[in-house]
């Protein structure tokens, strides 16, 4: 079965009388090269395994299967599943899990299924859910070694962006306090079934062992941030006075951002994430 070829995934998915879904954002993937890139990436061997977020007709999942010691996908849509146990019946090393992944008590799922080996998440994610997954594996610290996601272009921009352009922002910063991104492969349109009207990208966000710089309080550094880029056109200093995740005169303020040696017109694209940690940990006293 090569589920890749679209004239047999459209017959697969019609002989289950499938529909796809505009409010779950369903595209499959049907690109091999895509797709081995996306294996390629993700880091996955016969020693470490998969966890999969939307693998929608089990086309990246037989892949992943082939490649990895175990998968576990996870996948929101009910009317999916017995397609899945169709698309994947030749693979005794998948499990497919029917349940929201915003839901999900994601360290007791990674540590029932996969016990201590090394585990690799592994999503062709819709594009309005992108970031809060993203987020929800980084924030709660779960045991993973990679994220390797299909996003929109632009969000993938955005998440590697380095300090002065266009692209970065809130997102690149907490992205890149967790994990070193490195943007693998883009797909465009006609590499989906049914095809999206934007590119994307192929990304995988290699997660570090401890945060990427030291801050004594993580909550304060990202309320600044988030105060930042609230209002970007502003200089760092109107934007910071005038936020309401934040309370600390401007006076305070320009005091700070002159003992660490900023220009007081600076916007916070300018800044690195050091330089956030730097100018949060300064102000710790006064958050």
């Amino acid at each position: 079965m090569e589920l890749y070829n679209p004239s047999q995934l459209k017959k697969v998915i019609e002989s289950f009388g499938f529909s796809f879904s505009k409010s779950l954002g369903q595209n499959f993937l049907i690109d091999k090269n895509v797709l081995d890139s996306i294996v390629s990436a993700s880091g996955v061997s016969k020693d470490s395994c998969a966890l999969e977020i939307g693998p929608g007709a089990g086309v990246l999942t037989r892949e992943l299967a082939k490649a990895s010691k175990s998968v576990v996908a996870v996948e929101i849509d009910k009317s999916l599943m017995p397609l899945l146990d169709h698309t994947l019946s030749e693979f005794d090393n998948v499990k497919v899990v029917n349940e929201d992944v915003l839901k999900v008590d994601l360290e007791k799922l990674i540590e029932e299924n996969f016990g201590d080996n090394d585990v690799h998440v592994v999503a062709n994610l819709p594009y309005y859910i992108t970031t809060p997954i993203i987020m929800k594996f980084l924030e709660e610290s779960v045991k993973i070694k990679s994220l390797t996601v299909m996003v929109q272009k632009e969000v993938a921009d955005r998440m590697a962006a380095l300090p002065g352009g266009k692209d970065y922002g809130a997102l690149s910063l907490a992205v890149q306090f967790y994990t070193v991104p490195k943007i693998v492969v883009k797909a465009e349109p006609h590499c989906f079934m049914p095809q999206p009207k934007v590119a994307s990208v192929v990304i995988r966000l290699s997660v570090t062992d401890e945060p990427t710089v030291n801050v004594k309080n993580k909550k304060q550094m990202f309320a600044i941030i988030k105060s930042a880029f609230g209002q970007r056109r502003k200089t760092l200093l109107n934007a910071l006075s005038k936020s309401p995740y934040i309370n600390i005169e401007k006076e305070k303020l320009l005091s700070a951002l002159s003992e660490l040696g900023f220009d007081p017109n600076i916007r916070g694209e300018k800044l690195s994430l050091s330089d956030f940690a730097k100018l949060s940990d300064y102000l710790e006293e006064e958050i």
